[in-house]
C-alpha cells in the first residue's frame, strides 16, 4: 500500500504513526482485554483515556485552571447557536467580525438567538484581507466579540489576537488550534472541531472561562447547557468514545514533536515554502493580502481556468490529493495542517513548478 499526500481541508490527514498505533490497539487497548470502541464510557479504562485527553490538551495549550474543557458533539457549527444561548447572560447583543464563509455561518445562526452587530467585514474585498482594527465598530453593550481565527475557504488568518475593547473574546479556532501558540487567558471562550489538527470528525472542543458557565438561556436542553456538561465531565450523554481516544493519540504525538511552539515553527516553514513558489510563478496566484495569509489553508488560482482539470488529474497521478478549491471560490487549495509532513510540501512545490514548465 502506498499512502498519498492528502491536502484535504477536513477531515484531514493524520500523523501516520498515530494511525499505526490505533491499528495496533484496535483489538485491545493496553491490558484492558477490549477495544476502546467496546468500553463503557463510565468504566475505569475509558476514564483513564478521558483524564489523559484533558490533561494533555491543558498542557499543550497552557490552559489556566479557571477554564473548563469540554469535549462535545455537533461540530463547531452547533456552537454557532449554542454560544449565544450559553453566554449572553441577560444581554441582547453580540459583536461579530466577518472574515469569510465560516464567520458568515456563525453570524447567521447567532441572529436567531440575539441581535448581531457586525463590527467589521471583509466582504467588499471578497474576503482577501482583514479590516484594520481601528475601523472596527465594537458595541460595548454587547455580551462578547466573536471572530474566526482562520478561514479555511478563503485562506485568511489572524496573525495576532485582536483587541476586544473589554468585551469577552470568543474565537472559532477549528482550523488553526494547536498550530500556533495562543494565550488562552485572553479569551472567554475558544471552540474547535477536531477534524483539522486534532483528530477525526465527531468531537468539538470548547474551552470556556468558568465565570461564563451557568448562565444558559431558560429552556435550553441540558445536553446543550455548558454547566450541565461541566458537571458531568462532558458525559451527560454517551460521548464519541473512540474519537476521544484518537484525539488523545494526536495530542500525544504533538507532545512528542516538541509541543505547539515546535509545530508552529514547522508550520511557518511549510507555509513560506509553498507561498514562495506560488509568488514566483506566472501561472499561479494567491489572492490573499500577504500580511493575513493562512498558514493552514493556501488557496491559489491558475491563470487559465481551462488548466484546472488537467492540474488536478496530474496532481493525483503524482500522489497529491484533495487540491480542488472550495466550490464557492474555485481554483485550488492546499490544506497543510500539523500532520502534513514537509516532504508533502516539497512534493507539491516540485509538482507546481513542473506543471508550469510543461504548460
Amino acid at each position: 500500500m502506498s499512502r498519498v499526500y492528502n491536502f484535504s481541508a477536513g477531515p484531514s490527514a493524520f500523523p501516520e504513526s498515530v494511525l499505526k498505533q490505533a491499528q495496533a490497539e484496535l483489538l485491545e487497548w493496553r491490558d484492558s482485554g477490549m477495544s476502546v470502541m467496546e468500553m463503557s464510557h463510565r468504566g475505569k479504562f475509558f476514564s483513564l483515556i478521558a483524564e489523559e485527553l484533558e490533561a494533555d490538551l491543558r498542557a499543550l495549550m497552557a490552559i489556566p485552571s479557571n477554564y473548563k474543557v469540554l469535549f462535545l458533539q455537533g461540530g463547531a457549527s452547533a456552537q454557532f447557536s449554542l454560544i449565544p444561548q450559553n453566554i449572553l447572560n441577560g444581554k441582547t447583543k453580540a459583536c461579530y467580525v466577518n472574515t469569510g464563509a465560516w464567520s458568515e455561518k456563525a453570524i447567521q445562526d447567532a441572529k436567531a438567538v440575539c441581535e448581531v452587530v457586525v463590527s467589521a467585514s471583509g466582504e467588499s474585498g471578497k474576503f482577501t484581507s482583514i479590516p484594520d482594527l481601528s475601523s472596527w465598530a465594537i458595541d460595548t453593550d454587547a455580551a462578547y466579540l466573536h471572530y474566526t481565527s482562520n478561514e479555511t475557504i478563503h485562506g485568511v488568518e489572524f496573525q495576532t489576537i485582536p483587541d476586544s475593547k473589554g468585551l469577552t473574546l470568543v474565537s472559532d479556532m477549528s482550523s488553526n488550534i494547536l498550530s500556533r501558540e495562543f494565550d488562552v487567558s485572553q479569551f472567554g471562550l475558544i471552540y474547535a472541531g477536531t477534524q483539522k489538527n486534532m483528530g477525526p470528525a465527531g468531537v468539538t472542543v470548547v474551552i470556556v472561562r468558568e465565570d461564563l458557565v451557568g448562565h444558559a438561556a431558560k429552556g435550553i436542553p441540558p445536553v446543550f447547557d455548558y454547566a450541565q456538561q461541566v458537571k458531568n465531565g462532558s458525559m451527560l450523554n454517551t460521548p464519541a468514545t473512540y474519537n476521544w481516544y484518537l484525539v488523545g493519540l494526536v495530542l500525544k504525538w504533538l507532545k512528542e514533536q516538541g509541543g505547539v511552539a515546535a509545530i508552529e515553527k514547522r508550520n511557518i516553514n511549510k507555509a513560506e515554502k509553498l507561498y514562495n513558489v506560488i509568488d514566483q510563478s506566472s501561472l499561479y496566484r494567491n489572492p490573499v493580502e500577504k500580511t493575513v495569509r493562512s498558514r493552514m489553508n493556501v488557496p491559489f488560482i491558475l491563470a487559465d481556468e481551462a488548466l484546472d482539470k488537467p492540474f488536478l488529474a496530474a496532481a493525483e497521478a503524482n500522489g497529491l490529493f484533495e487540491l480542488k478549491g472550495h466550490r464557492s471560490v474555485g481554483g485550488m487549495r492546499a490544506s497543510i495542517y500539523n500532520a502534513m509532513p514537509e516532504s508533502g510540501i516539497d512534493a507539491l512545490c516540485e509538482f507546481i513548478k513542473e506543471f508550469e514548465r510543461s504548460h
